[in-house]
């Protein structure tokens, strides 16, 4: 047996270790993902010992989840994990191979994990039965050998970091109302497309369904105040819930010749409307701060915006990895034929702002490297 041969029975014999929580947003897009494609994967729970022993050596960052792959690569960022893993398990893909299908799945992600991040934190740190539910989750996690009463004073220790960021985020005391005013509205277009489709697009999962299952699910179905709001507001989203809390793969397909739900529009309405003045800010803040910062890692956050929910102004920071996301739909969108890029503009003509978004050119173009995100050149230039 030749030493690769060797080398290859070993991974076979290993599992991927998915690090990560319960109550983690993230942690149940990817989850979610390893189930439905059938990936064999072990997990390990983010606790105290696991950040300082396996996460911060192996990534550099704090963030979870972390993949350690079958061959001990470690991996951190939802969207990055999951390409990553399609190019080694591409049977039953969660893009779908139409042009346009693919182009909303992407533009759902970026809506869900970017956008829906802000009902989402709202909802757990501003509802004290949610509060309180999501400080003793991340005391077990961290310590999950220590005593209850322990566990609570980790957990409040741990959560600070977290209600605290809600101002970063743009949830204060003056829009809260309108936040909710749009949480509702958008479960209530969810619930009228889950009633006619089991997935966004057809009879199968797509990553746009893997993005929205973070928020919806490990946010706002698990934790209890809104679980039942859920509930009470929208049964079919919850009844999405549950199937992706078991997705089968294999069990259905996406709809055929290439068709987006007419269901789907007031949800890309949405996003477009509150999420579009948004992106279109942090494209031109990033070409701005490159200007005066070469060959630098960008931080987090690079300045702040404002923004409206329900005609209600707010600041929040301006946080690059948006773009990053965004410019996956973005690509997508520039390398459609001819054909497909007419079609997809003749879908997306009731949605306003969405035309000029896409045709928005991206000067300053983001990339990651190392969990890190930097500078790089512009699409045209590709």
């Amino acid at each position: 047996m030749t030493p690769h041969e060797v080398q290859s029975q070993q991974h076979q014999s290993r599992l991927h270790q998915l690090i990560g929580a319960e109550v983690s947003l993230y942690t149940g897009k990817l989850r979610s993902y390893l189930q439905y494609k059938n990936i064999p994967f072990t997990e390990i729970t983010a606790s105290t010992k696991v950040y300082r022993e396996i996460i911060l050596p192996r990534t550099g960052v704090r963030y979870i989840p972390v993949l350690i792959t079958d061959d001990d690569i470690a991996l951190q960022d939802t969207t990055e994990i999951i390409d990553f893993l399609e190019q080694r398990y591409p049977q039953d893909s969660v893009y779908p191979t139409g042009a346009c299908q693919k182009l909303m799945a992407l533009l759902l992600e970026t809506y869900a994990d970017e956008w829906l991040v802000i009902p989402a934190m709202h909802y757990r740190w501003n509802y004290e039965e949610n509060r309180e539910f999501a400080i003793r989750e991340f005391g077990r996690t961290a310590a999950p050998t220590a005593s209850a009463e322990e566990q609570l004073a980790i957990g409040r220790s741990n959560a600070k970091p977290f209600a605290g960021a809600l101002p970063r985020l743009g949830v204060t005391a003056n829009n809260t109302a309108a936040i909710e005013k749009s949480y509702l509205a958008l479960l209530s277009e969810l619930d009228n497309h889950f009633q006619q489709h089991l997935f966004l697009f057809g009879a199968k999962p797509s990553i746009g369904d893997f993005g929205l299952f973070g928020p919806l699910y490990a946010h706002l179905y698990r934790d209890p105040y809104s679980g039942r709001l859920m509930q009470a507001q929208a049964p079919h989203v919850v009844a999405w819930v549950q199937r992706m809390l078991q997705p089968r793969s294999g069990s259905g397909e996406f709809l055929p010749d290439d068709q987006i739900p007419e269901t789907l529009l007031p949800i890309l309405s949405r996003m477009f409307a509150e999420q579009g003045p948004v992106l279109k800010a942090t494209i031109d803040q990033v070409k701005n701060w490159a200007a005066n910062h070469e060959d630098e890692v960008i931080p987090r956050a690079i300045g702040e915006l404002t923004f409206h929910l329900d005609g209600i102004a707010a600041t929040r920071l301006t946080f690059p990895y948006m773009q990053w996301m965004w410019q996956r739909g973005y690509d997508a969108y520039r390398d459609m034929t001819e054909v497909d890029q007419r079609r997809a503009q003749a879908i997306l003509a009731p949605v306003p702002g969405a035309a000029g978004l896409l045709q928005y050119p991206i000067e300053q173009r983001v990339k990651r490297q190392h969990n890190k995100l930097i500078l790089t050149q512009s699409h045209s230039a590709r």
